[in-house]
């Protein structure tokens, strides 16, 4: 067994930050590393996940969310990938096992046995676990119901969530899928590399316009990651029966206005009854769903039909940098520290 390190680095929240978060709101610092009680397992992380709701925790969180806000002082937290380096007992992961869990923003973490997750061989790359598809298969296969020759929308289509959701649909049989995104760049790319048959800008002109344009006969679903205009337009553009899943809010959280924790938008309800429009918010992911997600992703990557767009930031000293950009819209995919 490896000898243990007696301290370990990790990214603490320094300030509550006035707007959006910045590399100065963070601090990396040494402390010491507890030593594993019965229970538990030290884990050297490999790789994190840098999500954008890490904004709405850092601003105060939201009042019923899952996870409580950051304080001053608190160590961030989130998907990560790493190596068991000490466990004790033979029921529970071994030393040498990739596990997922969700202590990242540290070099190692102590962590309950009943909070690690053994990756296997389920899919060809570790790094792939940070993705978020399967929040995206759930939503289109069990909240939508995609169905063959759908026109499919997705807001937010370059980020974690949206850059495999535009694959999965059409995989699901989707007939057209129209992605929005911030740039030109970006929408070259989710047409040439992600299989999306149009992408609307946001900014270009107004997203109603582009969306008609792109979809003249309506939409069927609509993914939505990020709420405000974009789920105005898929209201405008939306044919009878349109069924909408909500399961995301960049519009609030990328804002550099307020705390990262609202996201008002104002619908026609008129349009809602007479369309009989469905909105549904994202029901959760659950084993059953996860298990069935990981074996068809990893059939899919295997055989090529779907690619895992990410960016690798490298050490824990940039990751605070890898939070501003990725809160201020510069990456294509999902965001990942390489430790």
């Amino acid at each position: 067994m490896p000898t243990l390190p007696r301290t370990s680095r990790e990214v603490q929240l320094a300030t509550v930050p006035d707007g959006l978060p910045k590399p100065e709101h963070f601090v990396v610092a040494e402390v010491p590393l507890p030593a594993p009680e019965d229970g538990q397992v030290v884990v050297r992380n490999r790789f994190f996940h840098v999500f954008a709701a890490l904004r709405t925790l850092i601003g105060g969180s939201v009042k019923g969310a899952p996870m409580p806000p950051l304080r001053p002082g608190d160590t961030l937290l989130g998907p990560a990938v790493g190596e068991v380096v000490s466990a004790a007992g033979d029921s529970g992961p071994q030393v040498g096992d990739l596990v997922s869990h969700w202590l990242g923003w540290r070099e190692y973490a102590v962590v309950p046995v009943g909070q690690v997750r053994p990756l296997g061989d389920v899919l060809p790359d570790p790094v792939a676990h940070l993705g978020q598809g399967g929040l995206a298969y759930a939503a289109l296969t069990r909240d939508a119901e995609v169905r063959p020759g759908d026109t499919v929308f997705v807001s937010g289509a370059a980020g974690g969530v949206g850059s495999l959701a535009g694959q999965i649909a059409r995989l699901l049989g989707a007939g057209q899928v129209i992605g929005s995104t911030s740039s030109r760049e970006k929408a070259d790319r989710l047409i040439s590399e992600l299989g999306y048959d149009a992408a609307v800008i946001r900014g270009a002109a107004p997203i109603e316009e582009q969306l008609a344009k792109s979809a003249p006969d309506g939409i069927d679903v609509y993914l939505d990651n990020v709420g405000g205009e974009q789920l105005q337009a898929a209201v405008a553009a939306a044919r009878p029966g349109a069924r909408f899943v909500l399961v995301g809010a960049l519009s609030g959280q990328m804002s550099p206005r307020g705390t990262g924790g609202t996201a008002p938008v104002e619908l026609d309800t008129y349009q809602l009854i007479l369309k009989r429009i469905s909105i549904e918010a994202f029901q959760g992911f659950d084993e059953q769903a996860r298990s069935q997600w990981l074996e068809r992703f990893g059939g899919w990557l295997r055989a090529g039909d779907i690619t895992f767009p990410y960016v690798r930031i490298a050490g824990i000293d940039d990751a605070p940098r890898a939070l501003q950009e990725m809160l201020e819209g510069r990456h294509f995919g999902t965001v990942i520290v390489e430790l």
